[in-house]
């Protein structure tokens, strides 16, 4: 039975824990005392708890983010109601902050803030020698991360053939935008290379061929960039994917040279553009030179074959919903794959709260801690919006309608016609989610032929494409549609989502 049980609650299965791979890693001697147990969201927390108990470790390490906060308490009162005497390490972006005033915090026995990749290790050599340090909270420094272990060697076969495998060549960011945790350190620290690229090769040599970069700044370093998409690219084969966060006004041209050498499907790039309103992001401490990352974007989209998934935000300070629109119909303009349209978050010790009073900034107490209004943007107005999001990556993100989308905004503002569509759809369906592709399509072309007045003809056909295009084949649902193909039919996400975006 292992002493140490290292566990959390990833979103989904096909993600994987990679803070946790880090810290069984870095445990030293102790590593073959311990043992990782990731759950997922639809695991019910008894289920884990009894899975964690039944191996009757002594110290319990659990990884906590935004995404499983609420899990993770019911979780820990579980532990502690059953085996108050199990010693319970909290670890991760969610607790590090504001932690005296979260409950779970007060449940566990300690809670290591900021990167624990040793600290943990430390923590349980003294736990299992008998010895209880005085300190509940424990801040380490940040490690040298040339000189601890790497932990790819524990992504197992399993995850390498069914999970998301995250890497990285460098952690922090030199920006200090007030939304996101980044702010609190512009330290950027980087893996060398030389010890980096061979733990990418034996990933590879082991089947891998999906890496997320979770970096917030790929090519901060252009050189570093430049040597790790060279020898992705020389090692290109069929099915390499690789995903990397990149700064959208720093493309210089040898990187835009070797990113024109991959295939369509290798790479997707997230471009965080947040906002194109000049005042707010120099309210928020964001510095973006907006012409530049404009001509990369049209760059990327017309020479090159990346899969470009660009962000941005509602709800920010002093942003109101005339903005919001200008800066969103700006930005299908350029053309990106995907537009993922968040909604501000207030992160835990985040400098975005200083703005709280000014713009009488209202957020959701409960995670992921969503704004709720703002001195711009009423909770009504905010409450369209969020509704706008989840249409938007049902109908647009997806690939599933490429040849229609365009359509519903044919002549007019991208943003402002696709809220009329957001609010019939809601109006008609009363919710946001599981609605069946073929009877979304039907809405569709109900709400084009019925409210934006389009030609039936041409809305079946366009309908018709996108069934064809993403291979569906079903008899034709549409007046006017052409034969051997109709609605789209549901289909799984990821990579095939990347995927119906090249199809036409």
């Amino acid at each position: 039975m292992p002493d140490i049980i290292l566990a959390t609650l990833n979103a989904r299965y096909a993600h994987s824990a990679f803070g946790l791979r880090y810290l069984m890693a870095n445990l030293g001697e102790l590593q073959s005392r311990a043992r990782l147990l990731e759950s997922d969201l639809g695991h019910n927390s008894l289920d884990i708890a009894e899975s964690i108990l039944i191996r009757k470790p002594v110290i319990v390490g659990l990884g906590v983010y935004i995404w499983n906060a609420q899990q993770s308490l019911r979780l820990v009162a579980d532990l502690k109601r059953i085996a108050p005497q199990l010693l319970i390490v909290l670890g991760g972006p969610e607790i590090s902050h504001e932690t005296e005033q979260q409950e779970l915090a007060a449940l566990a026995d300690y809670v290591i803030t900021g990167e624990g990749d040793l600290a943990f290790g430390d923590l349980c050599r003294q736990l299992l020698s008998g010895q209880r340090p005085p300190q509940k909270i424990i801040a380490p420094s940040p490690p040298d991360l040339g000189a601890i272990q790497l932990p790819y060697d524990l992504y197992d076969e399993n995850d390498i053939a069914h999970r998301v495998i995250y890497v990285e060549a460098s952690r922090g960011c030199p920006f200090e935008c007030d939304f996101c945790l980044s702010a609190l350190d512009a330290r950027v620290r980087a893996v060398p290379l030389e010890r980096f690229l061979p733990t990418m090769q034996k990933l590879l040599d082991r089947g891998a061929r999906h890496f997320k970069f979770v970096d917030r700044t790929f090519n901060l370093n252009i050189s570093t960039s430049l040597a790790i998409l060279r020898f992705f690219l020389d090692r290109c084969r069929p099915g390499l994917f690789l995903h990397c966060e990149i700064i959208p006004d720093r493309l210089p041209a040898e990187l835009c040279q070797l990113i024109r050498q991959f295939p369509a499907g290798a790479l997707q790039f997230e471009v965080g553009i947040q906002t194109f309103n000049e005042s707010v992001a120099a309210r928020i401490s964001r510095r973006q030179d907006n012409a530049k990352a404009e001509d990369n974007l049209r760059f990327l989209r017309s020479q090159s074959s990346v899969h470009i998934h660009a962000d941005l935000i509602a709800g920010l300070p002093g942003e109101d919903i005339d903005s919001f629109a200008a800066g969103f119909d700006r930005l299908v303009a350029l053309g990106p794959q995907e537009i993922q349209l968040g909604i501000l978050k207030r992160l835990r010790g985040a400098p975005i709260a200083r703005h709280d009073r000014q713009w009488r900034m209202v957020y959701s107490p409960q995670p992921p801690y969503e704004v709720l209004s703002t001195s711009e943007i009423d909770f009504p107005t905010m409450q369209r919006i969020r509704r706008f999001a989840s249409y938007w990556d049902m109908i647009c993100n997806s690939g599933h309608f490429l040849a229609t989308a365009p359509l519903i905004w044919a002549g007019g503002s991208p943003f402002r016609s696709f809220m009329t569509l957001s609010d019939w759809l809601f109006a008609r369906e009363g919710r946001t989610h599981a609605i069946a592709l073929p009877r979304l399509a039907r809405l569709i072309f109900d709400y084009l032929t019925t409210q934006a007045k389009r030609d039936p003809k041409q809305v079946a056909e366009a309908l018709s494409s996108d069934g064809r295009a993403v291979g569906r084949r079903h008899a034709p649902e549409f007046p006017g549609a052409a034969e051997g193909a109709g609605p789209p039919s549901s289909g799984s996400r990821g990579l095939r989502r990347q995927s119906r975006h090249h199809a036409q």
